[in-house]
């Protein structure tokens, strides 16, 4: 199943956040295991990497990208989605991007700790608990 990947889920990981940690974790963990199709903006890579590098300094963002290619399907930012998101009124332009990367990816679903912040169609929004209670992966 592909699946897009909000970055403050994958932050939620790198930066351990201990409220959201265990549910992105099992979600990293079935997309590094082949089990979900786990695919990221492009943008999620230098998102991550500047925070990481503010809190935790430069080694540490460059461990966090190299685990992010290592895991995830970068969905290149392209033109027609950079465009398709300056046009499309999100209140958050890096929501508008994470959004049509996810349905330029063919994505099955968005997962975000933010669902409120996307349209629900074309395709699922869910968040992390939300989407690992809606499939069973044991």
């Amino acid at each position: 199943m592909k699946v897009f990947i909000d970055t403050n889920v994958l932050l939620d990981v790198l930066a351990e956040r201990k409220a959201f940690y265990a549910d992105a974790m099992r979600i990293w963990t079935l997309s590094e295991s082949g089990r979900i199709g786990g695919h990221v903006s492009a943008i999620s890579f230098s998102n991550c990497y500047y925070i990481v590098h503010r809190h935790a300094g430069r080694r540490s963002a460059d461990k966090a990208v190299r685990l992010l290619r290592d895991v995830f399907e970068p969905v290149d930012l392209t033109a027609q989605i950079l465009n398709q998101a300056i046009d499309a009124g999100f209140a958050d332009f890096e929501d508008a991007i994470q959004f049509h990367s996810a349905v330029h990816a063919q994505a099955k679903c968005v997962i975000t700790r933010n669902p409120d912040h996307f349209p629900r169609t074309p395709l699922s929004v869910l968040s992390p608990a939300e989407f690992l209670a809606a499939h069973s992966f044991e």
